[in-house]
């Protein structure tokens, strides 16, 4: 199963154990699912968990390491084609990954734009507690 995580269910992941991004991420480190992300998106997870108003909730060192283990081990890509389908250009460059793979699923917690799509091309766009039923 091709899927792609939008950067605040890996941040959520990071935050607050047991939560369905969290269970999501674990059963992705177990290889249930294919991990699909870029360098855009490892660029803006770094950027987003230096946030000061996320500092006190998140480890620098997990934060390192959750990076190191989706440049390892999820397909990584750079130079995708730029897409401008959703109302928030910061959301586009997640949008273009889903495309590329034709993922089976985008997953999000972003009601206002993503989630309100409910879909970008065949690939569903979904929220963490819907896949995590799925995976379960």
């Amino acid at each position: 199963m091709k899927v792609v995580l939008d950067t605040g269910i890996l941040i959520a992941a990071l935050i607050t154990v047991g939560t369905p991004p969290d269970k999501i991420y674990q059963a992705w480190r177990k290889k249930r699912f294919e991990l699909f992300t870029s360098e855009w998106q490892l660029e803006e997870f770094r950027r987003v968990s230096r946030y000061p108003k996320l500092k006190p909730y998140i480890n620098p060192v997990e934060a390192g390491q959750m990076v190191n283990g989706l440049r390892v081990s999820s397909h990584v890509y750079t130079g995708l084609a730029p897409v401008d389908l959703c109302q928030d250009p910061d959301d586009n460059p997640i949008l273009a990954i889903a495309l590329e793979r034709n993922a089976d699923y985008l997953v999000t917690g972003d009601k206002r734009d993503l989630l309100s799509m409910q879909r970008i091309g065949y690939t569903p766009i979904i929220s963490a507690a819907d896949f995590l039923a799925i995976i379960d």
